[in-house]
C-alpha cells in the first residue's frame, strides 16, 4: 500500500469515527431549539398518530357537510328526476368515502397493534 492510500484510508477513518461524536454534541441543541420553536415532543409515532386523528375529525366533518349538501340537493329537485339521481349520487358518494376512510383507519390501528404487539384498543 502506498503512502496516499495509507493516508487517505487513515483519514476516512478518523472522519467516519468523529461524525457520530459531532453529530451527538449537536443532540441537545437540537431538543432546546425544538423547544423554543414550539414543535411538537414526542415520538414520530405519536405525531403521526395526532395528525390522523385530526385529518379523521375533518374528514368526518366534511362527510356530514357532503351528506348535508346532498340532502338538500334532494329536497330542492321537488320531483326533477334528473336532479334528485344526482343528490342520490352524491349522498353515495359521501358515506361511500367516510366509510372507506374509516375502514383505513381502523386498518391502520390493527397493523400497528399487531406490530407494536401492545392492546387492542383504538
Amino acid at each position: 500500500m502506498t503512502f496516499l492510500k495509507k493516508t487517505v484510508y487513515g483519514a476516512l477513518a478518523f472522519g467516519l469515527t468523529l461524525v457520530p461524536t459531532l453529530a451527538h454534541a449537536q443532540w441537545n441543541a437540537g431538543i432546546n431549539n425544538a423547544s423554543s420553536a414550539q414543535l411538537p415532543g414526542g415520538t414520530i409515532v405519536s405525531i403521526i398518530r395526532t395528525g390522523m386523528n385530526y385529518l379523521l375529525a375533518i374528514l368526518g366533518f366534511i362527510g356530514i357537510i357532503a351528506f348535508v349538501i346532498s340532502g338538500i340537493l334532494y329536497l330542492t329537485a321537488a320531483g326533477d328526476e334528473k336532479r334528485a339521481e344526482k343528490a342520490k349520487n352524491a349522498m353515495t358518494a359521501a358515506i361511500t368515502g367516510v366509510i372507506v376512510a374509516l375502514i383505513g383507519f381502523v386498518i391502520i390501528q390493527a397493523v400497528n397493534t399487531f406490530l407494536q404487539g401492545s392492546t387492542t384498543n383504538f
